[in-house]
């Protein structure tokens, strides 16, 4: 069954879209939470960031970037917020990779919280020696 922006891009269903090259394609998001929010997907069908290619990844921050400029000089938000959600419990709703760009204003009712902890240096050397890029 392909997802919503697999029949976006395919054109079986209607959309705004932004930009597109070989590897992605942005349309404005059907649920505006402000004016000029942007939806960045990969052309490819990938279900998460850990899905894709480092290049697909590379192009989807480029889109980011570029649309997330022109954005500023369109809107003028006081701020954007750039997010990525992988997986349910990551806050992903869609199982196509995408990252919204979102023009930001004082008010507006986004929340993003979390609980803040603090375990330590000695916790954080342990946690960091745990990966291995």
């Amino acid at each position: 069954m392909p997802t919503v922006f697999e029949r976006l891009l395919g054109g079986e269903l209607p959309c705004a879209k932004v930009y597109e090259d070989e590897l992605v394609f942005a349309f404005m998001d059907a649920g505006q939470v402000n004016d000029g929010h942007v939806i960045v997907a990969t052309r490819a069908p990938r279900e998460t960031l850990l899905d894709c290619t480092e290049d697909e990844a590379a192009a989807l921050m480029r889109a980011a970037h570029r649309i997330a400029r022109a954005v500023q000089a369109a809107f003028a938000p006081a701020g954007i917020t750039v997010l990525q959600a992988n997986k349910p419990a990551g806050w992903q709703t869609v199982p196509h990779l995408h990252l919204h760009v979102l023009p930001r204003h004082a008010g507006d009712g986004v929340e993003l919280t979390w609980p803040r902890k603090e375990p330590g240096i000695e916790r954080l050397r342990a946690l960091a020696a745990r990966l291995q890029l």
